[in-house]
């Protein structure tokens, strides 16, 4: 009877060992071609899953199949280690040649990994995970080993074949590691690393998912004739808009410079172009006539938040007129189970559902920031498996001054990679550059990075505001801005206000209706769900458009994306970009001449815990006292590129802020970067191992992954989504109550991101304390109640807010 890599549902056919191995090495080869390690991620594909050249495996999966109802645990039989063990004993000998034995190291932690994540070479434990699994004793535990490799060569590749194999494997190790001698060794084998575990995860996975749908593949796009396609419409649109105004000439001529700076080589580049100046449309512009001229496979987006996602896909698809080419990838309400190969053989219909999508594999991918860092270093194979998708891509980063504070020094080291090894081109657009080249671990920007010339001139010719400094003068207590919004508002008709925190723009909220009962008075927070928010800037937008007077408060969350103009902006001091993105907010397309962004100190903002914008409002503060001082400081303009620069340069410099930039981990006491790329001469781990061994870690990489994975969440305060019963979210939450279907289920899901809030865990617990939840899915999925919702607020965390049908 043959050796059984799976079992397919359907009929009973049987995959053998051999043919899996054989198809999951070609299609890595294929994935490792795109950065030229064809035979490096070929090397892991085709040892992967060894140890299922046993008996005990074979009875494993039959017994699987004959006992569903009572099948052996899964897991029991170790197959993912005898192809580690391989290599190791194969090339990490006394004798050993330093590149083959990293062959052994980068491609054998892929493969002992690849139904959890990479292991550490050396732990906090002073252990190493990777030598216990290739040398010591699950090695030593591993049964009929002599007997694997005799048929691995019998079946597989001869052992000539093999050596000649490994040669090119080493050749190849050797030609990356040549790259770019100011990268430390430790950083290229931590990308290579997880690079070649991606192509091994979605080679193993789609392999297994074809055999078990009984598919030869997917058709192949072709996403040259595809761009080609997009790159005309994207014209033809720029054809029709109108240049009868100087903003639109300007916005005109930005789109140019785009189209003509996609000639050059993939680099590292960034577009400056001022809020309002129609970045989507330029940077969709240069992305596509640059994946067209260099042969890129993809254009993916990377954005802060999922507004910006809904919106930006909205207008690209309105474009591009296509909505099958087109993947908006976020987060989900319900919780994300890692997705692994069943071992029985078999794939459930949920995982199979997990298996088809998420690959990363459309021509053009919206995702955010958090998706994008988890790519690379969240914990899980899940994540790692798209990895290797956004090689030979166009990335662009919208709004990139968002990269939270401690992600950047991972975030830059991210992007390297991907520029030197993976032949992407990435753009980094906003119109507040952040200095990311003047942190400690720089972003290798290219020289001439900035794509708008005479950056400064465009920056003063699109000039519609005014900022209006009361910054420096005394705080402003709530029913103090309240009587300021009024004075204004006889001059202004329309007056957005943002402050720091939702405390205080609630507060502010419930002052201005009893002062202004005539007026439509919105407020606007992260309390409340994507369609609840959306349902109000539709309102409010209408408003606008009609020139009736309206009033809105919000925090933050309206500056980046939002395509609002008000003709008044009230701005609660912060950093500077964020006071830059409130200002985009007003007199947005220049029809009103210039109007006034007032900065204002509010006395009744706690920021305690919001460390960031603390220090960014002290740096802008010290920066309107400066132009106080002298008008011409800072370039003379707030949002200069020169005032912009000084800004980030103090921000990254901050001791507060400069302490987190490596990913600081309290609970190690230790940086991330640390963890990931430390050399054995610095790593104190190892020290300590010498101290304890007396002797050294018998290996040439020691860094800690999967403990740098398990400690890993691009924000700090994890939060809990739930769904909410607003608009259609009380007719999901009933039907979830009762549905089984799989299919049907996905589905629901995918709406309820328009109905699902993100709450501290604090907020959770009074959810609860209050009785306020709703569990399905054994608590994998939550849900409030109808008083637990508030029309005006949002989620209430009292569970006392009346029931209003109206918003059902």
């Amino acid at each position: 009877m043959p050796y059984i890599a799976h079992i397919r549902k359907e009929d009973g056919g049987i995959q053998t060992v051999r043919e899996h191995l054989i198809e999951v090495k070609e299609l890595a080869e294929s994935y490792g071609e795109k950065i030229n390690v064809k035979h490096l991620s070929g090397l892991a594909g085709m040892l992967h899953d060894l140890g299922k050249y046993t008996n005990e495996f074979r009875d494993y999966i039959l017994a699987a199949v004959q006992n569903p109802d009572a099948p052996p645990r899964k897991g029991s039989v170790d197959h993912s280690t005898a192809g580690g063990k391989f290599l190791y004993q194969l090339l990490h000998t006394e004798n050993m040649v330093p590149s083959q034995a990293l062959v052994a190291e980068v491609v054998g932690n892929a493969i002992i990994s690849h139904h959890s994540y990479l292991q550490d070479f050396l732990s906090p434990n002073l252990e190493s995970p990777f030598l216990l699994r290739v040398r010591d004793k699950k090695a030593k535990e591993l049964e009929g080993f002599e007997e694997i490799k005799h048929l691995f060569y019998q079946e597989v590749i001869s052992s000539e074949e093999f050596k000649q194999y490994i040669m090119n494997a080493t050749t190849e190790l050797e030609a990356y590691l040549s790259k770019d001698s100011s990268d430390s060794l430790e950083n290229k084998l931590l990308f290579l690393s997880k690079y070649l575990f991606s192509t091994l995860i979605d080679a193993d996975r789609t392999n297994t998912r074809l055999y078990e749908e009984n598919s030869g593949g997917e058709e192949e796009v072709n996403h040259s004739e595809l761009f080609e396609t997009y790159y005309k419409r994207v014209l033809k649109k720029i054809e029709s808009f109108s240049v009868d105004t100087p903003i639109n000439q300007l916005r005109a001529n930005m789109s140019l410079q785009c189209d003509e700076f996609a000639e050059k080589p993939s680099g590292i580049y960034t577009l400056s172009i001022p809020t309002g100046g129609g970045k989507t449309l330029a940077s969709l512009r240069y992305a596509l006539k640059h994946a067209i001229r260099h042969g890129k496979r993809q254009i993916i987006y990377v954005v802060p938040f999922t507004t910006i996602i809904e919106q930006n896909a909205a207008e690209i698809r309105n474009i591009l007129q296509d909505d099958i080419h087109i993947l908006e990838h976020h987060s989900n309400v319900i919780e994300d189970v890692e997705d692994d190969e069943n071992e029985d053989g078999y794939a459930s219909m949920n995982q199979r559902l997990k298996l088809a999508k998420d690959k990363w594999d459309s021509p053009i991918i919206l995702t955010t920031m958090v998706q994008f860092l988890n790519v690379f270093y969240s914990k899980g194979n899940r994540n790692s498996r798209r990895l290797h998708n956004l090689a030979q891509s166009v990335i662009i980063f919208d709004e990139v001054q968002k990269v939270p504070v401690s992600c950047v020094s991972l975030f830059n080291q991210a992007l390297n990679f991907l520029k030197t090894y993976a032949g992407c081109s990435i753009l980094l657009c906003t119109a507040t550059q952040p200095a990311l080249d003047f942190v400690e671990y720089k972003l290798d920007i290219h020289k001439d990075a900035e794509i708008v010339q005479n950056l400064d001139g465009v920056v003063r010719s699109f000039k519609r505001v005014n900022m209006v400094d009361q910054a420096t003068e005394e705080p402003f207590s709530t029913y103090q801005l309240a009587s300021f919004i009024h004075e204004k508002q006889k001059e202004a008709q329309s007056i957005l206000i943002i402050l720091n925190t939702k405390t205080v723009v609630k507060a502010l909220y419930e002052t201005l209706k009893e002062k202004e009962p005539y007026i439509p008075i919105y407020h606007l927070s992260t309390s409340m769900c994507a369609a609840h928010r959306k349902q109000i800037l539709t309102e409010i937008r209408q408003l606008l458009r009609d020139e009736h007077p309206v009033i809105c408060i919000s925090t933050q969350l309206i500056e980046a994306g939002v395509d609002v103009s008000f003709h008044c902006v009230i701005r609660s001091l912060s950093g500077l970009d964020s006071i830059a993105q409130a200002a985009g907010r007003c007199n947005r397309h220049g029809e009103k001449g210039i109007k006034d962004v007032y900065l204002i100190d509010h006395a009744e903002e706690n920021l305690k815990f919001l460390k960031e914008i603390k220090v960014g409002k002290e740096i802008t503060k010290k920066i309107l006292l400066d132009m106080k001082k002298n008008s011409k400081s800072h370039g003379g303009d707030l949002l200069s590129k020169i005032a912009m620069d000084h800004y980030f340069h103090h921000y990254y410099s901050d001791p507060e802020l400069s302490s987190k930039l490596n990913y600081f981990v309290p609970k190690l006491e230790k940086n991330m970067t640390d963890l990931l790329t430390e050399t054995k001469r610095t790593y104190s781990y190892h020290d300590a191992y010498v101290s304890k061994h007396g002797k050294p870690v018998p290996l040439f990489l020691v860094n800690s992954y999967k403990t740098a994975a398990d400690h890993f969440e691009v924000i700090d305060n994890v939060t809990t989504s739930v769904l909410v019963p607003y608009g259609e979210g009380k007719e999901l939450i009933a039907t979830l109550s009762g549905e089984e279907n799989i299919d049907d289920i996905t589905k629901l899901l995918r709406t309820g991101q328009q109905y699902s809030v993100n709450v501290f865990q604090y907020e959770l617990d009074k959810l609860s304390e209050n009785q306020a939840l709703i569990s399905y899915f054994d608590g994998k999925l939550l849900a409030i109640k109808e008083s637990a919702y508030s029309n005006e607020y949002g989620v209430n965390l009292n569970n006392d807010s009346p029931i209003d049908i109206s918003i059902f």
